[in-house]
């Protein structure tokens, strides 16, 4: 049996293994179950796609998203690895069959609809497999942020296979998740591999939302990569695209509205593109597996820390420095607490009330962002990142207890039916015509606020609507939520961090010196992306044409010694990088 590591080299063209991967790979190819919770861009894929090749037999990968599973496709190709689906868009499915059933694929992706099938399961009878991995194995737990009912219908499929080794993969699962993924799919708890959860190549940015346009304006003068701007309705991602588009920067939206082939073109244009941004509904970026993407917002909070988690880390996955941006309301908390107790089941409230709390909480911290994130996954990291917005340029706090139970006063004098423009006129003493038709001019809060307290009304609610103690009707009014209590009692007290003036940065980008030869690669591996019919990125990532740039290699030899350039990418794209390097001395 040729050894991990010739493999490593020969077909992946690496020297080395990254952090877990080699105790991952190593416990797969020795036929033993594992849970893998290894942050996106890890190298989760190379897990599997190593033992397929060295065991004997197709190994079969669970997949969520078509899109997904034609991407990774089309990068296992590249390298040289025999790969296909089943999905009800392959047109030749018959071909597929025949070729699983024959040993000719190395891979074959499919849904979780169709695994869990009996005709599948019947055809797997007749498949000598080489393992079986479960991508996006957080689906399979109703903790799961992403819960999808047929990944819990799968335990059958594995145990009918239970001598071929199973591999569950994700990169967002809190204790909770990965206690249930490992009793839902059968995995012992030593078969639990950690890698941690920490992006160090990620800057987190957290701002109240203050004129989106403007904000996103502002990130995107010094981003110049492809981003996703994810937004929370199908008519803001239509709207945030318009006003990107109108500065002459490519941009396109994604939602579930549009017909199935603009979406289509849309995400492949995205995908094949080094600068497009693309503004999307949160049903986008599952199904991609662009490593390149320089930068992620969020016009709106996520569903949770998980979803925030899983949505940021589709920036950054080459390892170079990416952008992390959340643009957040009070708005936002509130329409999520309704749907929680409008749209969820209710033996799942308190979960899903717990994950927005914990959200609140990363959003209003006046401390270290990434802190938050991975106490959050059971992680124990130092007090302070040195690269998030809050450690590299600390906010002020502010003690505002008094201003809050001031406020909460107003509401409650007020009958809990009015927003926080009325509370503030009633806190300032305003003489307005609806102040005095309610009669809240001669209420005891009328005027109790001073000058520097009415600037931070406004910030304040923020504050009490995120963390439950004040919530928003659907017209506006403001009445009490579990928080208020203990803080009109006196009982817990209320800090808020004012953030500081945006300062203009290129820190998040690649800072080295322009280089004219590291630019004709990219323009050559352009022409071969083009020539090819996939994203550049397929070709070569950034960080190789780097390292191609700085060792010049002279021949093939040499430069199949540069990490990332294996067997298959040296003989098709290696010659015309040599031509590019000679023609530019």
């Amino acid at each position: 049996m040729t050894s991990t590591h010739d493999i490593l080299k020969s077909v992946f063209g690496f020297d080395h293994f990254r952090g877990v991967q080699e105790d991952v790979v190593d416990r797969v190819m020795h036929g033993q179950h594992t849970l893998a919770v290894m942050p996106t861009g890890a190298g989760k894929s190379l897990c599997y796609q190593l033992p397929a090749i060295a065991r004997e037999g197709t190994a079969l990968v669970v997949s969520p998203l078509i899109a997904l599973m034609h991407d990774q496709i089309r990068s296992a190709n590249a390298i040289g690895l025999k790969a296909a689906s089943l999905t009800s868009a392959d047109a030749n499915r018959e071909q597929t069959v025949e070729r699983f059933k024959s040993g000719e694929l190395d891979l074959l992706y499919v849904a979780p609809e169709r695994a869990t099938g009996d005709a599948f399961r019947r055809l797997l009878s007749r498949v000598n497999l080489s393992l079986i991995a479960i991508d996006e194995a957080h689906c399979v737990s109703e903790w799961g942020h992403d819960f999808r009912p047929d990944y819990r219908a799968l335990r059958p499929l594995l145990d009918d296979n239970a001598d071929v080794p199973r591999l569950a993969l994700t990169a967002t699962a809190d204790r909770r998740t990965r206690a249930d993924i490992l009793t839902q799919l059968g995995i012992p708890e030593d078969g639990l591999v950690i890698a941690g959860f920490d992006r160090p190549n990620i800057r987190y940015n957290i701002r109240p939302r203050d004129g989106l346009a403007g904000q996103l304006k502002a990130l995107l003068a010094q981003q110049p990569g492809s981003g996703i701007i994810y937004a929370p309705s199908r008519d803001k991602t239509e709207r945030i695209a318009e006003q990107i588009a109108a500065t002459g920067r490519p941009a396109l939206p994604y939602h579930a509205g549009l017909e199935p082939p603009v979406r289509a073109r849309n995400q492949a244009a995205f995908v094949e593109s080094e600068e497009m941004v693309i503004a999307a509904t949160v049903a986008f970026g599952m199904g991609i597996d662009k490593p390149d993407v320089r930068f992620v917002a969020h016009a709106g909070i996520p569903k949770s820390i998980e979803a925030y988690y899983q949505e940021t880390g589709r920036a950054g996955r080459d390892g170079d420095p990416a952008e992390a941006w959340l643009f957040w309301g009070a708005e936002d908390f509130a329409r999520a607490r309704q749907r929680i107790e409008t749209e969820v089941e209710p033996d799942r409230r308190a979960g899903e009330r717990d994950r927005l709390n914990a959200l609140a909480a990363l959003v209003e911290t006046p401390s270290c962002r990434r802190a938050i994130l991975l106490r959050h996954f059971g992680e124990d990291p130092p007090e302070r990142c040195g690269n998030c917005d809050n450690c590299l340029d600390p906010p002020a706090t502010v003690d505002v207890t008094e201003i809050a139970r001031k406020l909460l006063s107003a509401a409650f004098r007020t009958e809990m039916r009015f927003g926080v423009g009325h509370l503030a006129d009633v806190l300032a003493g305003k003489d307005s015509e609806k102040v005095r038709s309610f009669g809240h001019d001669r209420l005891s809060v009328f005027g109790i606020a001073n000058a520097e307290e009415l600037t931070l009304i406004r910030p304040v609610a923020r504050a009490l609507i995120a963390r439950d103690a004040l919530r928003a009707d659907a017209y506006g009014g403001l009445s009490f939520g579990p928080g208020a209590k203990p803080i009109l009692k006196g009982e817990q007290q209320l800090t808020i961090a004012v953030p500081p003036a945006r300062r203009r940065s290129s820190r998040n980008r690649y800072d080295g010196p322009a280089d004219p030869l590291f630019d004709r690669l990219r323009e050559t591996r352009r022409k071969l992306a083009a020539e090819s019919g996939v994203p550049p990125y397929v070709v070569f990532h950034d960080s190789t044409l780097r390292e191609i740039a700085t060792r010049k290699p002279r021949d093939l030899h040499e430069l199949s010694k540069v990490q990332g350039v294996g067997a298959a990418k040296l003989e098709r794209y290696g010659a015309a990088m040599l031509e590019a390097l000679a023609e530019a001395d």
